[in-house]
């Protein structure tokens, strides 16, 4: 942790904002100053740009993104000015948007503002270039893959079939290459279709949606 580095910290829970200035004074830090809102924080930073600004991403008025819209206008103005932002709850949305912005970056949920070191140590991290990201977010992001993945639902041998089936191999060559028997493959095949909820319909043939799905997922 570096001595007297200057920190700034927005958020509109006065008792929240008043506890971390405390705690980070205590750890040597220098609070430079303190914002209720989104305009205040810009104000400030803009007046005299901190090392590290600690910021709510849901502040007044509608307390949904103005936080998050700050920082991203601080990297904009300010990209030396590291930070950290804070939420009550993981958005991955908003994660997303805050990470792409590079190096010095951290995202925490404020329930995990609980270890005073572990904490103080976060920020200094952050304000040395590294980016932080909180674990229950980083379980929310792939979680919201595998929801967005067409093929999540599918074993690694049903995998391995729909990639012959891909290559536009029959059930027989498909068993050939996997060394198992046509019978067990038409029972992947059949798994694949249903877990892919491909309906049987007299005008389109399951097995080629399927393969459509899989290169979709592929490219």
């Amino acid at each position: 942790m570096s001595a007297g580095l200057s920190v700034v910290i927005a958020d509109d829970d006065v008792l929240l904002r008043a506890g971390l200035s405390s705690l980070l004074t205590q750890a040597g830090l220098d609070v430079v100053g303190q914002a209720g809102d989104a305009d205040e924080l810009l104000t400030l930073v803009r007046a005299e740009p901190p090392q590290l600004a600690i910021i709510d991403i849901r502040m007044p008025p509608s307390h949904t993104s103005e936080g998050l819209d700050a920082a991203l206008q601080i990297r904009k103005e300010f990209p030396s000015v590291s930070m950290l932002l804070l939420s009550a709850h993981v958005e991955v949305d908003h994660a997303l948007e805050l990470l792409d912005g590079g190096r010095g970056i951290g995202y925490l949920l404020k329930s995990r503002v609980t270890d005073v070191t572990d904490f103080v140590d976060t920020v200094g991290r952050i304000a040395n270039g590294a980016s932080v990201i909180d674990p229950a977010l980083v379980h929310e992001l792939v979680a919201a893959r595998r929801r967005d993945d067409p093929l999540g639902a599918l074993s690694a041998r049903e995998r391995d079939v729909l990639t012959l089936m891909a290559e536009g191999l029959s059930n027989a060559g498909i068993g050939r290459r996997l060394w198992i028997t046509e019978g067990t493959v038409e029972k992947h095949v059949r798994s694949i279709l249903t877990k892919l909820d491909l309906a049987d319909t007299s005008d389109d043939h399951r097995r080629v949606r399927a393969v459509i799905m899989y290169l979709d997922a592929m490219s």
